[in-house]
């Protein structure tokens, strides 16, 4: 949705870690939601779609945070509080971060007239299609 006002959301993104190394996070996805229970619901559907692979101490945090720590999650991201969702499966960390961010609007190609300048680009006879 286009709009000239800027809009209120939340940035989520999805990290993992491999404990045996000494590797940095990686990030894996991640995902502007326009309200709460979008973005815990985008934690959610992965947890569960995960569940039924992962060893039985992670199912259970998992679980946990489906049935309990869901609602505390929504609760303070309608405080605007950033919040972590995480599991350890094996050596294996996965991270949630949803934090609250205002997403500015974006010019839109086709919503206007782009300037005479924008016309006077012409690619390289290298970049151009081929035939």
């Amino acid at each position: 949705m286009l709009t000239n006002e800027p809009r209120h959301g939340y940035w989520c993104e999805c990290w993992t870690q491999e404990l045996t190394e000494e590797d940095r996070p990686t990030l894996r996805a991640s995902l502007d939601a326009y309200s709460a229970s979008q973005a815990d619901r985008w934690v959610a559907v992965t947890l569960r779609t995960i569940s039924p692979a992962l060893d039985s101490d992670a199912s259970d945090v998992a679980w946990a945070w489906l049935s309990q720590g869901r609602i505390a999650t929504r609760q303070a991201l309608l405080r605007s509080e950033p919040c972590t969702v995480t599991i350890t499966h094996a050596q294996t960390r996965i991270t949630w971060t949803i934090r609250p961010a205002i997403f500015l609007p974006l010019a839109h190609r086709q919503g206007g007239a782009l300037p005479a300048c924008a016309y006077d680009f012409k690619l390289p006879e290298s970049c151009g299609p081929t035939k």
